[in-house]
């Protein structure tokens, strides 16, 4: 039968040389020392110790013997620590979000993961409600979503506020609503709420509907969105991070607005449920990295 605490005593006579060390570092008497090393022989099959009265020489048997015990001890003790709750810099990560977030957060998680390799990351994109069920079954650790959930299984809490942005054809010259509406919209899945939500916060007196804009394409790939912008075929409105993070940058510019509106992104965990603090340190340093990107030193929205 497979004994761990054999090994133990194995690679302790081979480091310390002597039966008499080993009895004493172990707190075992010297016989049974002698029976564990017997009783590894016959688990093995093969004699491991060359023995020269009081002295041994370490067979081939007990050289690969050897060498196995302590990578198994190493094994065990990487896989016991990547168990602690309060690893910072080892374990899985395991996260879903939508693309809005996860174009940015993503790879710097990634970041993470080259400067600690003992971290994993398994990340998802996704819609809220597909979120929503992958933390519910278990699938994921933690999801952010865009939408404030309500669910008795689900501890949800305000994590982080992003600009809305305007974002039009770099030529653009227009200011109103009436310049935007002869542009037309560029639409994705959320794309009708962002946009409703900033322009009826800047244009009080005069917008009532997304209707008012002829909508002149949609896409489910929100990375792609600006490409339509960038070819001058309409306006849209998406959150700061996916602007940062598009390879049209050059080719689309933000419409300066006097009012900002923010988008509330969400925590989601399983109610009851111990994260690992590397969960809390990464979602942390990717808020500050975040508040410092947008306000420099200024306050940050206030959670509405």
């Amino acid at each position: 039968m497979f004994n761990a605490q054999y090994f133990r005593t194995f690679i302790t006579l081979v480091e310390t040389g002597s039966f008499t060390q080993t009895a004493r570092r172990l707190d075992m008497t010297q016989p049974g020392v002698s029976q564990h090393i017997r009783k590894l022989e016959q688990y093995l099959d093969k004699p491991l110790l060359n023995r020269h009265g009081r002295r041994f020489t370490l067979t081939d048997s007990g050289r690969r013997a050897y060498e196995y015990a302590i990578k198994l001890f190493a094994e065990h003790e990487h896989f016991r620590h990547s168990l602690d709750n309060d690893s910072l810099d080892s374990g899985e990560c395991r996260l879903a979000s939508p693309g809005s977030v996860g174009l940015m957060l993503y790879p710097f998680l990634l970041s993470y993961q080259q400067m600690y390799p003992g971290l994993t990351v398994s990340y998802r994109f996704a819609f809220n409600d597909e979120i929503v069920q992958d933390v519910l079954a278990g699938r994921y650790d933690l999801g952010i979503v865009t939408d404030l959930v309500k669910h008795a299984e689900l501890h949800v809490e305000p994590w982080h506020q992003e600009p809305l942005c305007l974002v039009v054809p770099a030529d653009f010259t227009g200011t109103t609503l009436n310049d935007l509406t002869g542009l037309g919209f560029i639409s994705y899945a959320d794309a009708i709420q962002h946009a409703t939500q900033l322009l009826k916060v800047n244009f009080p007196g005069e917008f009532r509907s997304m209707n008012r804009f002829p909508q002149q394409g949609y896409t489910n790939e929100l990375s792609m969105v600006l490409d339509a912008v960038a070819r001058g075929l309409g306006f849209t409105v998406v959150p700061r991070l996916v602007l940062e993070t598009s390879p049209w940058q050059r080719q689309v510019k933000e419409l300066t607005l006097s009012q900002p509106v923010h988008e509330t992104l969400y925590v989601v965990t399983p109610s009851g449920s111990q994260l690992p603090l590397r969960y809390a340190r990464l979602l942390e340093d990717f808020r500050e990295q975040r508040r410092q990107a947008l306000y420099g030193f200024a306050e940050e929205p206030s959670f509405g």
